[in-house]
């Protein structure tokens, strides 16, 4: 069974998502706030596949349970819940761990596409399939796809899904200058609804992560005007 967490104080929309993610063969677990969704979270050790948070709740609002949600678990999908007016809140979840968000008013369409996008990956990290065990190395460092994995000079590097399918683009594509729409079109599908910002966003998040100096990046290199370009 797909399970999916939802943080959501406004009732209204809380059960207008909450119908179609069941309509859509998710098993649902609803909340009104913050506080409640962590323990739930903990309640049923983790057991979730997606969490579906909005940023502006009562008491932990959803940047702060989205933080926390990530330092227990790097496989679990997020997605943010966000008003138009709420740009920087935006970037603040995506730079927490969140994967994607998706803006106030959203029709069911989108939201499930977004969500079942979000799904398949996380499904991907499962390591169900045991026998597939190859690996892509690039300088000191090797992803691992079968156990979706990033390791920098044997030293283990967390990921989210999204940074690791980033990391295998550029690993599959690498000194290729790859545009933000060509990132944005592997990663998050052609389906996206999302700006093109959500790629930057990510990219500052991964060089957080494996650049020795992030301000100057060796590994991620920015190709200006167009987008990236992974040098071992």
């Amino acid at each position: 069974m797909k399970k999916i967490l939802v943080a959501e104080d406004e009732d209204a929309i809380r059960e207008f998502v909450v119908i179609n993610l069941k309509r859509s063969g998710y098993d649902v677990f609803d909340v009104n706030n913050g506080s409640d969704a962590l323990a739930a979270y903990d309640s049923h050790s983790g057991d979730f596949d997606i969490a579906l948070l909005d940023v502006m709740m009562p008491g932990m609002d959803g940047i702060s349970l989205c933080r926390e949600l990530r330092k227990r678990n790097s496989n679990l999908g997020i997605i943010m819940l966000t008003a138009k007016s709420q740009e920087m809140d935006k970037v603040n979840g995506l730079m927490n761990g969140a994967d994607d968000y998706i803006t106030k008013p959203f029709s069911p369409s989108e939201l499930m596409a977004r969500v079942d996008a979000l799904h398949r990956r996380v499904a991907l990290s499962d390591g169900s399939d045991q026998s597939f065990k190859e690996e892509l190395s690039s300088g000191s460092f090797v992803l691992n796809l079968r156990n979706r994995t990033l390791s920098k000079n044997g030293e283990l590097v967390e990921l989210t899904q999204v940074e690791f399918q980033i990391m295998e683009y550029f690993f599959s594509n690498p000194r290729t200058a790859l545009s933000r729409v060509d990132i944005l079109k592997h990663v998050w599908g052609e389906a996206f609804y999302g700006e093109e910002k959500i790629v930057d966003v990510n990219i500052r998040r991964l060089r957080m992560k494996i650049e020795e100096k992030p301000s100057t990046p060796r590994h991620i290199v920015t190709v200006w005007g167009l987008g990236y370009k992974w040098e071992a």
